[in-house]
């Protein structure tokens, strides 16, 4: 009996052995699985050779491999890898390459979009696909509007933000006639639909609009159309070369000398810059960032001069933002599956050089304050991208489209 009793006991402590290597082995293949396939892949979809490459293009990448060196280099004990293509401001080819990015590239989360019609189809893959999509270059309200998607962010601005801000300020100051000269596509329509509404909410008209294709080269015509129509306000709805394009021209036709003004709704610092300080002083415009704001953005903006040698614009800094938020949301949720990061961003609040206390709405709208600021005129500038002068404050809740009027699924109906 005694010699059965050492044998059962024996296999007792054989059998918990062998019972703390199993859980251990369970333990260890749960931890592996945490991050899929051993890596955070993070992919930047932007123009990276076209009309609006300066304001975003590599400085993107940029941004988010900055935002990855402040993590670490790795989350969950894993690397994190940032890749990058240029999609040419064309939504097929965007498409093409999220496609081969998800199926075949192990790719996690897509960052930036590019112009508004490559970031609606990028959306909608992302949709199908069960990954995130960090909106920071798209600006249509429609991606957190009627398009929405529980996988989609919008990170840096959108359409509604820059008409709440500027149509609503020089309105105010008594610019209250305008004439629109509009991109034919989804984000120059809406800007100007929605800088419309604002225009006309605070009893002021709207006189006319002309449309013009994607990186027009002549401005012309539609510049003689604007100043016949008496306009107080020649309202650009426009982007990048194209909004550098028309300032230009309208210098050269004497649009401000005879007394109008000309407001750029959508601008980057780097737009300032190309254009210089004698043909752009003076424009009102609405920013979610700008590099000399304070001591934090001073510091974030000099080590990304270090790489790029010019300051971040607003997309550029929403890049930072998003990658870093993302990061955080993984250790958080202890995982990069899609939902569970995607859950973890909602929670918690969005806080780093450009954004202070953000939260993510219901609709994927990420929720920060925005500023007014005016071009310095080259007397007032101490040097290069010392080009804005702060006017105010815009709060999130007016800068984003109210949940009110939300056509989102994902909103719940008050």
């Amino acid at each position: 009996m005694e010699h059965g009793s050492g044998t059962v006991k024996a296999l007792r402590v054989r059998s918990r052995m062998l019972a703390c290597a199993l859980a251990a082995m369970v333990y260890a293949g749960g931890a592996a699985a945490q991050v899929s396939d051993g890596v955070v892949k993070i992919a930047i979809s932007n123009d990276q050779s076209g009309i609006f490459s300066a304001a975003g293009g590599f400085g993107v990448v940029i941004a988010a491999r900055m935002a990855v060196e402040d993590a670490g280099g790795t989350v969950l004990g894993k690397p994190v890898e940032v890749v990058f293509a240029d999609n040419q401001s064309k939504p097929d080819i965007g498409v093409s390459i999220a496609r081969r990015w998800f199926d075949a590239e192990r790719v996690d989360v897509i960052v930036d979009g590019g112009n508004s019609a490559v970031g609606m189809a990028l959306q909608a893959v992302a949709k199908e696909k069960n990954k995130l999509f960090l909106i920071s270059g798209s600006g249509t309200t429609a991606l957190t509007n009627q398009n929405c998607s529980a996988n989609g962010f919008q990170w840096s601005w959108d359409t509604y933000a820059l008409a709440a801000g500027t149509a609503n300020a020089m309105v105010k100051q008594g610019s209250d006639t305008w004439f629109f000269i509009t991109a034919d596509y989804t984000f120059g329509q809406l800007l100007e639909a929605q800088s419309s509404e604002v225009v006309k909410a605070n009893k002021g008209r709207v006189i006319g609009s002309v449309r013009h294709p994607f990186n027009n080269p002549d401005y012309s015509s539609l510049l003689l159309q604007a100043q016949s129509s008496g306009a107080k306000v020649v309202a650009l709805a426009n982007a990048g070369g194209d909004t550098q394009t028309a300032i230009k021209q309208a210098q050269e036709f004497g649009l401000t000398k005879g007394g109008q003004k000309l407001a750029a709704l959508f601008m980057n610092i780097t737009d300032i810059d190309a254009l210089g300080l004698p043909a752009a002083q003076g424009l009102i415009i609405t920013t979610s960032f700008y590099w000399d704001r304070n001591d934090e953005t001073r510091k974030f903006s000099r080590r990304f001069m270090e790489k790029q040698k010019a300051v971040p614009t607003f997309l550029q800094a929403g890049a930072y933002s998003a990658v870093s938020h993302y990061l955080k949301a993984v250790k958080a949720a202890g995982t990069d599956e899609t939902q569970a990061v995607a859950a973890a961003m909602r929670k918690m609040k969005i806080n780093d050089p450009m954004t202070e206390d953000g939260w993510i709405r219901e609709d994927g709208r990420v929720m920060r304050d925005f500023f007014l600021v005016q071009v310095k005129t080259p007397a007032e500038s101490k040097g290069r991208w010392d080009y804005y002068k702060m006017l105010a404050t815009i709060p999130a809740e007016q800068a984003a489209l109210p949940l009110s009027r939300s056509e989102c699924p994902l909103v719940k109906k008050r």
